[in-house]
């Protein structure tokens, strides 16, 4: 499952995206699921997915992709142009720490 590992950093983290001056806030979500609250309020059910240096949104319309090479910082804007050839850029307002790895204890031992 490409999803688990790629785009970890904002899972389930608000992104605003921003095209052609509108601002949509996206959240994706664990497994593979995606939220895109609109500028009115309302929110578009939807997929997603990141392989291939491809992070990609579909709703019931519509699919489109965008290059993922990097993970997203928190606060730095990223202009990314999408398979449809628009241009948007993407914010993530904060981002996910890496995960402790297995076995590792907190910071009291706990």
């Amino acid at each position: 499952m490409a999803y688990a590992q790629a785009a970890s950093e904002i899972l389930g983290q608000p992104i605003q995206v921003t095209t052609n001056g509108v601002t949509n806030t996206v959240y994706l979500d664990a497994g593979g699921t995606a939220r895109i609250l609109t500028p009115g309020g309302s929110t578009v059910p939807g997929t997603w997915t990141a392989a291939n240096s491809q992070l990609c949104l579909s709703n019931a319309t519509a699919q489109e992709c965008w290059p993922y090479t990097a993970p997203f910082q928190a606060g730095q804007p990223v202009t990314l142009t999408s398979s449809c050839n628009a241009t948007s850029t993407w914010l993530a307002s904060a981002t996910n720490g890496p995960r402790p790895a297995a076995g590792q204890r907190g910071e009291r031992g706990k």
